[in-house]
């Protein structure tokens, strides 16, 4: 179980790399879709790869960062009923969820989606836009993607199987995003400063 546990540290380091590099993209993007608009609207001109380059770097953010937020436990979830559960009740539910769910749909999904970003890269596809840019590296994102998540669902289901086991504590896989009433008491914190 250790090589296990091992294991997902490290597809954890790789998703946590990954999701904090493509937090770039969201500020590439709002800068390009910035300098796109005055640019269009100053100066009356405009360009469909600068559009095209927008469309990129959302999908590389969406599936590029599926993995880490998966690995965040931040994905939407159903926490009102769950929450109520054990934790060990939850981490049977979350082994149960990522092994008839989140694996099997993953593994279809990248069944389908290798040949369609292969045969993209085979005929160098373009857009059919004027002055558009090369459509196979958007396509080559979702099999990339879904590596990564299909690695993160491994990691997870490690650690879960590792905390039933009572060799990882459960903090490893909490949801790192503050709930309501720890930012209602930060905000009021804050303000007391002021």
């Amino acid at each position: 179980m250790s090589l296990l546990l091992s294991l997902a540290r490290l597809i954890d380091a790789i998703n946590e790399k990954i999701g904090l590099a493509v937090s770039w993209a969201l500020l590439l993007a709002v800068l390009i879709c910035a300098g796109n608009a005055i640019i269009r609207y100053s100066l009356n001109m405009s360009s469909n790869a600068w559009l095209e380059i927008q469309w990129y770097l959302f999908a590389s953010m969406f599936m590029l960062a599926s993995a880490y937020t998966l690995k965040r436990n931040e994905h939407v979830r159903i926490d009102v009923v769950v929450g109520r559960f054990s934790r060990r009740t939850q981490a049977i539910i979350d082994i149960l969820g990522f092994l008839f769910f989140l694996l099997p749909v993953s593994l279809l999904i990248l069944y389908f989606s290798i040949p369609y970003a292969m045969e993209s890269i085979r005929n160098q596809e373009v857009s059919s836009n004027a002055g558009g840019l090369i459509l196979w590296p958007a396509k080559l994102l979702i099999p990339v993607g879904f590596v990564m998540m299909i690695l993160q669902g491994v990691s997870e289901l490690i650690k879960r199987l590792g905390f039933l086991a009572g060799l990882v504590d459960a903090r490893e896989f909490e949801k790192h995003a503050a709930n309501p009433e720890d930012e209602i008491a930060a905000i009021k914190a804050a303000n007391k400063l002021d």
